[in-house]
Formats: C-alpha cells, structure tokens, sequence
C-alpha cells in the first residue's frame, strides 16, 4: 500500500502522529478525538514505509474487545498479520510457548475467579466473611498483586496509600499469605502471576529474552493512563533497551486508581524519554459544542498531578440542544422523571440503544430499573458477568453449534425461526417476564436471536441467505474477541463500565455531594478521581446530557442532600438560591403563568412551568415545524440544530412581531437570529418566508436604481 494513501483522512496532529514511526512517542488523547484512528493508521503507515515488519508489531491494549476493533482496522488498511492482544493474552500466550524449555513438568492451571481460592484462605486462618467480603478481599489481594506488594509489606502499603480496607491490614495480610500458598500448593495461576512470571522468564533467561525481542521490535499500547505496575514490569522486559514504543492515554480519564493503575507512566513519559515525540489530540469528533464546554469546565477545575496535563477540547460537531439541569424532591421522582424524559427521546425518534443512565454506583440501578420498567421502555444492566460467560448464553450457543452439525448438507428452515425456536426452549417469550434474573436471562437470548435477524436481512458472502453455520461462526468469531450482540434498550451502566462507550443521549443522575463525589473519597486525590469519573460520564454524550439529583432519598424525607459541586459553575441555582438572588438582583426566570421560578433548561425555554396551561396556535407550530425539517434536509443537518423542539414551542406561545420579542426568546442567539429571523417572523405573521425574502430583496433593489 501506497503510505501516503494511508494518511488520507487524518487531521493535522493526527497526520503528525502517523508520521512519527520511529523512537518513543507520546500521543495524549482527549476523549472522542479518534486515538484509535491515529494509532492504527501509524502502525499501518509503518508497514506501508517498510519501518517495520507486521510480524514485528505488538499492540497492546486493555479488553479483548478493544483488540479485536483493532485488528478490524488494521485489516482494512492492509497490515493483517499485526498482533493485537491486551496484556494477559500476550503474556499467556508467552508463558505456555516457553514453560516446557524454562520450567518443565505440568503447566499450571489458570483460574478465572479467585473467591473459591479466597474464600479457602480465610477459612483457613479462622475467617469466615460473606461473599461481598470475599469480592473485597479479591480485590484487595489484586492491588497487593499488581502494585507489587508482598503480604508482609501489606500493612505499610496500605497506611502509605491511604486505603480502606475490608478487615484489620493484619487479617488481608494473612489471607494474602494463605491465598498464595494454596495457590502454590495446587499450581494454580492468577492473571497477576501470569504477568509476574512472563516478565520473570524474560529478565531471568537470555535466550527467552532474546527470542521474544527478536519476535517483537515495535509496541504500541493503549489507554496508558491505566497501566499499573506490574504491567509496566512486564512491558519493560518486553522493551530492553529499546525505544520504539508509542503510548496512547489520557490523564483525565485515569479512573482505575484503586485498583493500582497510575497516570504516572505517561505524563512522566516525556521525562523518561526526554527525545520522545508529543502529539496533543484535541478535535472532537464525537460530542456536540454544548456537551464539550461541559467536560471542558469540570477538567478544568481538576487538582494535583493530572491538572497539569489535561487537554482542552475542541468541538468539530453542530450545535445540539443545551444540556439538561434537573434537580428532583426524592430519588424516586428522579428516576419517574427520567424515564419519562426517555419516554420523550424514545417518541421523538432516539433508539433506545442509543440512551444510557449512568450511575456512580450499582446499587442505584434498582430504582431506574422499576421507573424505566414502569414507562415501559426496554432496558438492559451493563457491568454484569460478561455476556459469553452468562450460563444461559453457553448453553444456547452449545445448543446453537449442535443445531449447526445437523443442518451440515440439508435444507435448512430459515435462520430466524430456527434460531427463535432453539431458543425458546430456553426461555425466550415474546414479551420479557417479571423479575430481574428472569429479565436478564430473556434480554440475553433476545440478543441472540436479534443477532440472528440482523445477520439474515443482510445477504450471506455468496449473496444468498445467512446460514445456520455462518450464525455460528458469527457467535465463535464475537466470543473470541468479547463482542458481545446490541439488546435494543436503555442502558444502564456505572461510570466505570462505562468508559469507552458513547450514546446520543446520557443521564447523568444522582449527581448529589456523597455520592459524586463518593462519601469514601476523603483525601484530595480521591476526590480527583471522582472528578475524572464525572468527567469521562460527560463526555459519553454525544449530543444529549442531562444531568439530575434529589434533595431526599425517599419521599416526604428531609430534603438536606447537596448538588454536587462538579455542577458548581454549571447548573442554574436551586429554587432557593434563586428565590435569594431574585430579592437581591432580579435576574432570574419566573414563569408567566404562576411566577414559580424556573430552573428546568425547558421550562426557562418555554417561560413557564410544564405543568402550567399554555394557549398557543397549533397550525403555528406544524409551521414552524415543516419549515424547520425544510430547512435542515437542505442544509443536510439535524433539525434541532437549527431550533429545539422547546424553542419552537416558545415561538409558537409568545408569537414574537419583532427582532427584539424573538431576541428575548431562550434558544435564539444572535446567530440564529441572523440566519433564521426573518422566516420565523415571516411565519408568525402567517406569511411565507420564501415569499417575504423575495419581496426584501425586490424592495431593496428598487432603492438602489432610485439613488
């Protein structure tokens, strides 16, 4: 391939990432500004230049699904054979190779979950915890792990990082010790030690070392802010002495500290490499103007050691709608509220997979679940156990394969129905069944058979029908690289599963001081985290973001809860700020109907209250609508780019006669007003905007012959 061609399409720092094929390489990456893009475009560029060879590459990123993306790309830009593997896969894949020639004798047996091992430690130092403090004291034994901390420097680890803990640092320690001597004892391997041991082998036997730097000569790794330790061990052995290594990352979305990852490996990269090459994309391609200047003012409040080093974006999307500011009496009229506001985007066109609520935590879910469930939206629970490994998705793709080897060389009856009747021996009914395991076992194999739809209205690789075999190997090539099927629903998500992910439309809800930031987060660095989690949630939205909280957990309960102030500088003032800042200033909007002071983004819009009475021309509206789709199918671009369902409702209820009225109209900026004002004028007055521009312009003409 032509490298040249390979550049066609990047923007300028991009375009300069790309061309940086040799030495270490920094490229800091805000988010929705097409990292992926410029980092495979440069591996491909590489090969294209004849800098290295494809076999040579190993790109390394942090979910299997991401590796698989990337292979998809890197396929259609002509470099195939480059591997592209997240940490653990790379370093099993090393360990089994040299196990033989290094160690010898039995491989160990690698475990997915360490609670049944845990859970045997603890008992055998006298503790008997539940299964929530089995999955705390995991997790703590993870940290100790990739941090490199040994159970005898437990204790000191911990008091230097300022962690809680699930029991006294003595009784982890001692679990740590117990959980890693049977792991000895049974040679049983945890993904902690499969990277331990791989970068082991490397530093301890030369001719190990030899051959995998001989194998690999070219590294690229992803999301470098969420290296820990112990994977920088690892890269470190893989690296030697050598250079040729590009990192990708962002600090502001260093969101993984608790669990041992630190942003320090790459905004000390330029320190380390002082020859090293920095390209800052800030482009957004992803968020609209008014969902940019959101996340750029929350990063821009950030502290400490990543304040330094966040980007400041820069928005390459039309203008959307304003963001969203509400604030609710209770928890369960925030979650009733948002799911009707859902209601809304789901009537107005918005598909609901294309619609997520995003929670600090999972405890939250069950009320959205009941409000969403309540409006009759379809939704699904993201963050579970992982789509291929749900025993419901096991046995049908067993049942699947099996179907499969029984079609080989006859007739078979259409994939859809096959697909739905095999499937509905599991369980899949027409409508979802009450109860949440029930639900969640039905949205699984509705994926399925969803899957199976979308693969048979599209023709198979010789143009006929999709196959029984194809399906199938459609769900084997999706269960390697993570790819788990789209369930047609709302999302619900945590921030931290989150990251990666990008809707139309987002909530961001119980966004309350205690829970955003989190009660546990004490020290200011934990607090700076919470402010990055905040912030990688804003920048999920595409176009809309609406942001909520409730002042009482239930209702009649006392209403003490505090917004939370990554809002501060953001939202409108509560209703009893405002009501002090109206005695004092004015300047703020009541409606005209009932004078309640508005803070909704919509109801300052319309200039009352939703639930108030409004008397406006209706045909005025179908107006302003047909000419708003008009003019948008012209101008090739949204329809509430050009006005907000809310300011053509205002229009239509205020009926403005002038510029100065429409100016006074919340959504029509001077830009608009220039560029819209005189057809809406025009069709208020009932007459055709068309028609009135010709006549200005006639009139116009006839003064110039007249002087």
């Amino acid at each position: 391939m032509d490298p040249d061609r390979v550049l066609e399409g990047l923007d300028p720092e991009q375009t300069e990432a790309a061309r940086a094929l040799r030495g270490p390489v920094c490229i800091l990456a805000g988010a929705g500004t097409g990292k992926t893009r410029a980092i495979t475009h440069r591996i491909a560029h590489a090969v294209a230049s004849g800098v290295v060879s494809e076999q040579q590459i190993l790109a390394v990123t942090f979910t299997a699904r991401a590796a698989g993306e990337m292979r998809g790309r890197l396929r259609s830009l002509g470099a195939p054979r480059v591997q592209a593997r997240t940490f653990h896969a790379a370093a099993l894949r090393q360990l089994g190779f040299f196990w033989p020639q290094v160690v010898g004798g039995e491989k160990p047996t690698l475990i997915d979950s360490k609670l049944s091992v845990v859970a045997r430690a603890a008992n055998a130092v006298g503790l008997q915890p539940d299964r929530l403090g089995l999955r705390d004291l995991a997790s703590e034994i993870e940290w100790a792990k990739v941090t490199q901390v040994r159970p005898s420097d437990y204790d000191k680890a911990v008091a230097k990082a300022g962690r809680q803990t699930p029991m006294t640092t003595g009784e982890v320690a001692r679990v740590f010790e117990a959980y890693e001597e049977l792991r000895s004892e049974h040679n049983l391997l945890d993904f902690e030690s499969m990277l331990e041991l791989t970068a082991g082998m490397i530093n301890e036997y030369p001719a190990v070392a030899q051959r995998v730097r001989d194998q690999y000569r070219y590294f690229v790794v992803d999301e470098f802010q969420d290296v820990n330790p112990l994977q920088k061990l690892l890269l470190d052995a893989w690296l030697g002495d050598r250079d040729d290594l590009c990192v990708v990352g962002d600090p502001s979305q260093t969101i993984y500290s608790f669990a041992g990852a630190t942003p320090g490996y790459l905004t000390g990269f330029a320190n380390r490499y002082p020859h090293a090459t920095v390209v800052r994309l800030v482009r957004d391609y992803r968020s609209t103007p008014q969902v940019v200047r959101v996340a750029n003012h929350v990063i821009a409040q950030a502290k400490g050691t990543t304040s330094a080093n966040h980007l400041t974006l820069q928005a390459q999307r039309p203008d959307g709608p304003d963001p969203l500011y509400q604030e609710y009496d209770d928890e369960p009229g925030e979650a009733t509220g948002v799911a009707r506001k859902i209601s809304v985007l789901l009537e107005d066109g918005t598909p609901a997979s294309e619609i997520a609520v995003l929670l600090r935590t999972n405890s939250q879910s069950a009320a959205y679940e009941q409000a969403l469930a309540d409006e009759g939206v379809p939704f699904t629970v993201r963050g579970t156990t992982r789509f291929f490994e749900r025993p419901e998705i096991k046995q049908a793709v067993h049942t699947l394969r099996g179907a499969r080897h029984g079609a080989a060389g006859e007739t078979a009856e259409p994939l859809v129905a096959t697909v739905r009747s095999l499937l509905s021996q599991m369980g899949l009914t027409d409508t979802a069944p009450e109860g949440r395991q029930a639900r969640e076992r039905w949205e699984s194999l509705s994926a399925l058979a969803q899957l199976a739809e979308d693969m048979a209205a599209k023709p198979g690789p010789d143009g006929g029908q999709a196959t029984m075999a194809a399906f199938v190997d459609e769900l084997e090539t999706r269960m390697a690289t993570e790819h788990a099927p789209g369930f047609e629903g709302v999302t619900l998500a945590s921030l931290h599963s989150a990251k990666g992910l990008e809707w139309d439309a987002v909530f961001l809800v119980g966004l309350t001081e205690g829970m955003m930031p989190i009660i546990y987060a004490e020290t200011d660095e934990q607090v700076e985290e919470e402010r990055r989690l905040f912030y990688v949630g804003v920048t999920r939205a595409r176009a809309s973001l609406a942001m909520s909280w409730s002042l009482a957990r239930s209702p009649g309960g006392r209403k003490t809860r505090k917004p939370s102030r990554f809002l501060d500088g953001l939202r409108p003032a509560s209703p009893s700020t405002a009501n002090r800042r109206d005695r004092r200033k004015g300047g703020v909007v009541r409606c005209r109907v009932c004078s309640d002071v508005l803070s909704d983004t919509t109801e300052r819009k319309l200039g009352r209250c939703l639930d108030c009475p409004s008397n406006y021309d209706e045909a005025l509206l179908d107006r302003l609508r047909d000419w708003r789709r008009q003019t948008a199918q012209e101008a090739k671009m949204p329809a509430y780019v050009i006005f907000t369902d809310a300011t053509l409702q205002a229009i239509a209820e205020q009926e403005p006669s002038s510029v100065s009225q429409l100016t006074a109209v919340s959504g029509v900026g001077p830009a608009k007003l220039d560029r819209y004002g005189e057809a809406v004028l025009a069709l208020v007055a009932g007459r055709d905007p068309a028609e009135a521009a010709a006549g200005e312009t006639d009139a116009g003409d006839g003064e110039d012959e007249d002087e």
